[in-house]
């Protein structure tokens, strides 16, 4: 097909799907970017209490998804994404109003679950929506939906925070899963009956052979690699950032450097890499995140030699940590770039007609297995070299963050791995594929 007949033109349900996923990352990042501050603040968990807690809320939140789909594929889109955001709006609303630790686990679940209907069945509608080859631009259009709704949701956390508190964030949350509901209701149409009709069974037959494919599982254990390091956005920066700089920084607005970065960048660079292979744009986005992390560990060589605050050309100025994390965290946005929308459309190739809801759902186990292992490690890491104010006495205070920026470290051992392993990875496949084609 030549230039001339690529377009950007997709069906109605494509851009109301999209703006239903622009309310709905807006909810669900304002209340994640402090969710570890929430329930350790608030709820009274400890970090290493809380790094397990997050850890099976979010990561539970990408494995649903396998079952969900299946679900939503019988009950049909438009139904099980209005039951998802009406658990949603709910959820998010107890988190706020009661602050228990059983309550917090009881809303966290509740949300686990609306929030699982809802990823398979708006990344499915993106796939019908589009053909084979506009799916790349259809995806990179949905990436750079769900990055504006990350950006904004976590823009609101900030000011809600400082100036009403960490409960009134998830009054928020409630409030854009509520619009998203409405949005469900009165717009969103689906677009196609085929699919349907899907048994349990047939969705645990299904995530049984995603599991035997060697192939499939193998890129999703080492794309992990890349969410293990991207999910300390959340697991330790919050933390690690209101630790060490004080109570006046912004881990919120400092976060929102990934989606921002993915929102100028995603569309180039998928045009960019438009002619490569998804692996090796997989690879690209694995060879670049490792050094996000390095850049934030080595954030004690910066304050070495200009102390607590460096001046940004005389207008104003940043701590030196700040400054460390605006360069990690714009690496991890360009890595995200080239590897996220391409990883969309490796997973969405893979997809039979009329499956989209349930084979996208196994996309997400990539995050299942990052997410798991990242925040439960996270806690741990925190508590031994970033530890809670609130447990040290004035005496451990003086050098208890002295090793705070180790923590990095272990994340980009993590990066550098997962490098490693895709290009063993592609050494392998493509000697299988070459004797393949020998034979044939």
């Amino acid at each position: 097909m030549s230039k001339s007949e690529l377009n950007w033109k997709f069906p109605t349900t494509f851009w109301t799907a999209n703006i239903i996923e622009l309310f709905e990352r807006a909810a669900y990042y304002g209340m994640f970017i402090v969710l570890t501050l929430f329930l350790t603040r608030i709820v009274g968990f400890t970090d290493i209490e809380t790094g397990w807690v997050v850890a099976f809320f979010a990561s539970f939140l990408y494995l649903a998804p396998t079952f969900t789909g299946a679900l939503a594929d019988k009950m049909g889109f438009r139904n099980a994404l209005a039951l998802a955001f009406a658990l949603l709006t709910g959820g998010y609303f107890l988190l706020g109003f009661i602050t228990t630790k059983f309550s917090a686990i009881l809303a966290l679940f509740i949300i686990m679950v609306g929030g699982s209907f809802v990823k398979p069945i708006i990344s499915g509608t993106v796939a019908k929506a589009s053909d084979e080859k506009h799916r790349a631009r259809a995806f990179s259009i949905f990436y750079m939906m769900v990055n504006i709704g990350a950006f904004t949701g976590k823009s609101f956390a900030k000011p809600l925070r400082t100036e009403l508190g960490l409960e009134y964030i998830n009054y928020y949350a409630a409030f854009m899963a509520f619009i998203a509901f409405l949005i469900v209701v009165f717009l969103y149409k689906d677009i196609d009956k085929q699919g349907r009709g899907k048994s349990l069974k047939e969705s645990i037959n299904g995530l049984l052979t995603v599991l035997k494919n060697f192939r499939f599982m193998a890129i999703i254990l080492i794309v992990a690699g890349f969410w293990a390091i991207q999910g300390q956005l959340y697991a330790t920066m919050p933390k690690y950032t209101l630790r060490l700089v004080g109570e006046a920084a912004a881990p919120e607005w400092l976060a929102n450097i990934n989606p921002l970065t993915v929102v100028l960048l995603v569309i180039p660079i998928t045009y960019l890499v438009r002619k490569i292979t998804p692996i090796n744009s997989i690879g690209l986005g694995l060879m670049i995140i490792p050094f996000s992390a390095l850049a934030i560990a080595l954030s004690p060589i910066l304050q070495a030699s200009t102390g607590d605050s460096v001046s940004i050309f005389g207008l104003f100025a940043l701590h030196p940590i700040t400054i460390a994390l605006i360069v990690g965290i714009s690496l991890q946005g360009v890595a995200e770039c080239f590897l996220s929308p391409r990883f969309l459309e490796y997973a969405s190739n893979q997809a039979p007609k009329g499956e989209e809801g349930l084979y996208m759902g196994y996309s997400h186990l990539t995050t299942f297995f990052a997410w798991l292992f990242g925040f439960i490690a996270s806690g741990y890491l925190l508590d031994e070299y970033c530890p809670n104010p609130n447990t040290l006495t004035p005496d451990q205070m003086v050098h208890a963050y002295d090793h705070a920026h180790y923590i990095w470290y272990y994340f980009a051992g993590i990066g550098f791995c997962a490098l490693g392993a895709l290009l063993i990875f592609k050494f392998i496949t493509d000697r299988i594929d070459r004797k393949l084609v020998t034979k044939s």
